[in-house]
């Protein structure tokens, strides 16, 4: 083979060429490219198979590339650093750690030494994979063959043990990646920072913060961002106002994220005019605000009952052209169904659907509830099986709004096998699904069946606690009953778990009491609340 001038191509010709062809996906070509490497005469040298390896890579043909790594070894190839850091960090992308782990084995002083890179691959994989020990065990066999950690090696198992709130442990680590002279860069202290806001320690994460600050490690907007949500985590809005002007005055840009955070914390707090005014500040700073922006301002329009306003903002959403999601959906979908309008639900679920956005479970939930407040159980049983086809199966807030609707409309037999039935697909009840459960019971004359799931709830307790409203119900139906001793009980029994009585559980007993003629009792029960008795 030879171009124009006689001019014969070496081997860095053909790699130069083999590696185009390989970062375009044409694998079929570089391997032919090889295969006249070889027909000329020339050897193949390690840029060659490296070159081959990374277009598998790219490509993300991951059994093939390994057919052709044991193929390569097989001839007596030999690989260096780069082939085998390769290899490990695809292995860790797709998943198979274990497989790189013993990848990294059989090279480790064989065929090449294992350098920091490949370390720093498998650890974070690990971290990602929540195996913290077997990062640690990888980071102290770092320690242990020389291998020096660099400043990737610490941010990965910084991050790893603030994702499980070991901040102690983290700050330990932090002071001796300094000692080792490692410089911590703004994204170790973003990390640290992140682990304690997470916490709601936004007191320590200020002291992160001076630290870093006293280091001349310049504060960037995903530093700022995360401690205005700190505090805004813990209900301090004017401190987070507070550090977003510092920011503007530090001529750091707030992105999206920043504004977001704080359109959704003033909406939280119900002061939607304050988070319409961080919108449009926004916009002024021709920051453009995304799906999330648009329904953090919906949702909190929702929760102060302005539902045309978050209309309004629902529409907008579509006319500026901000692709809408399934959360979106399902904050206006919930709002309609508090309002009983189930139409208005089932024309926002249809919309969704035609526009290929999926209903998750908490949109199905909705759906469900509507359709059960308006007493079309069929619709909402319907609903439930079309969930278990779209791979969304029912949670126990779509069976909570099922059982509720079964019990008002009397038909007991059918809740008790659905309470049965969703209990066996391994599905805990909460608090919540036993109230309306006992409450329907009792409510349909089946005392004694209410009052045996209310027994086993006592017993088993199910890691619940019962709140004064499940307590309440049954002290109500003992009463209605006449049964003021099994009341009284119950009432003892509810101060022994730590459950206090409210006005409600009083007044329920001492009404009851007065309208069987017990005066003297009513007036006894009376002196002892006063009395504080109980």
């Amino acid at each position: 083979m030879e171009l124009i001038g006689g001019v014969k191509p070496n081997l860095v010709t053909f790699n130069i060429l083999l590696n185009c062809y390989s970062h375009l996906g044409h694998m079929t070509f570089a391997f032919s490219v090889l295969t006249k490497i070889i027909k000329i005469g020339y050897h193949p040298d390690v840029v060659t198979f490296n070159t081959l390896i990374n277009g598998y890579c790219l490509k993300g043909e991951n059994d093939e590339l390994l057919r052709f790594y044991d193929k390569v070894v097989g001839l007596g190839f030999q690989l260096d650093q780069v082939s085998y850091g390769t290899l490990i960090n695809k292995l860790c992308k797709v998943g198979e750690t274990r497989e790189a782990l013993q990848l990294l084995r059989q090279v480790d002083g064989k065929l090449v030494q294992p350098h920091v890179v490949m370390y720093n691959v498998l650890i974070d994989r690990m971290c990602k994979d929540k195996l913290f020990n077997n990062a640690f065990d990888l980071y102290s066999e770092m320690l242990a063959k020389r291998i020096s950690p660099n400043v990737i090696t610490y941010n990965t198992l910084l991050h790893g043990l603030c994702i499980v709130g070991q901040l102690k442990d983290a700050i330990s680590l932090f002071k001796i990646m300094v000692s080792e002279n490692i410089n911590p860069t703004v994204y170790t202290f973003n990390i640290l920072v992140d682990g304690f806001c997470k916490e709601g320690k936004v007191k320590d994460a200020k002291a992160v913060l001076a630290v870093m600050m006293k280091g001349g490690v310049k504060l960037n907007v995903v530093t700022y961002s995360t401690l205005i949500r700190g505090f805004c985590i813990v209900g301090k809005l004017k401190e987070a106002v507070g550090l977003f002007d510092k920011m503007i005055l530090g001529k750091v840009n707030p992105n999206v994220y920043t504004f977001t955070i704080l359109v959704d914390a003033f909406c939280k707090e119900g002061m939607t005019k304050e988070a319409k005014y961080v919108l449009d500040v926004m916009m002024e700073k021709d920051v453009t605000p995304n799906v999330i922006t648009y329904s953090c301002l919906m949702y909190g329009y929702c929760l102060v009952n302005e539902v045309n306003e978050a209309k309004s903002i629902f529409k907008g959403m579509i006319q500026r052209g901000v692709a809408l999601d399934a959360h979106s959906y399902t904050i206006m979908i919930n709002e309609f169904r508090k309002n009983k309008t189930v139409d208005e639900v089932w024309k926002l679920f249809e919309e969704m659907q035609s526009k290929q956005i999926f209903p998750d479970v908490v949109t199905y939930s909705s759906l469900v509830d509507g359709l059960c407040k308006s007493e079309r159980i069929a619709n909402a049983l319907k609903l439930v099986d079309e969930m278990h086809d779209r791979g969304q199966p029912p949670n126990i807030f779509t069976y909570s709004s099922i059982l509720d609707a079964l019990l008002k409309k009397h038909k007991v037999e059918e809740a008790i096998e659905l309470f049965k039935e969703f209990k066996d697909k391994g599905i805990q009840p909460n608090v919540y699904t036993y109230t309306i459960f006992i409450d329907g019971l009792c409510k349909n004359g089946r005392l004694e069946d209410a009052w045996k799931v209310f027994k086993d709830l006592l017993v088993n307790s199910y890691n619940l606690n019962l709140n004064v409203y499940t307590y309440t119900v049954m002290i109500r139906e003992f009463c209605k009953e006449g049964l003021f001793d099994e009341a009284l009980m119950l009432l003892s029994k509810m101060r022994d778990n730590s459950c206090i009585p409210d006005t409600v559980t009083y007044q329920t007993i001492i009404s009851s009491l007065l309208a069987k003629g017990e005066k003297d009792k009513a007036w006894k029960l009376r002196e002892m609340i006063a009395s504080g008795v109980l």
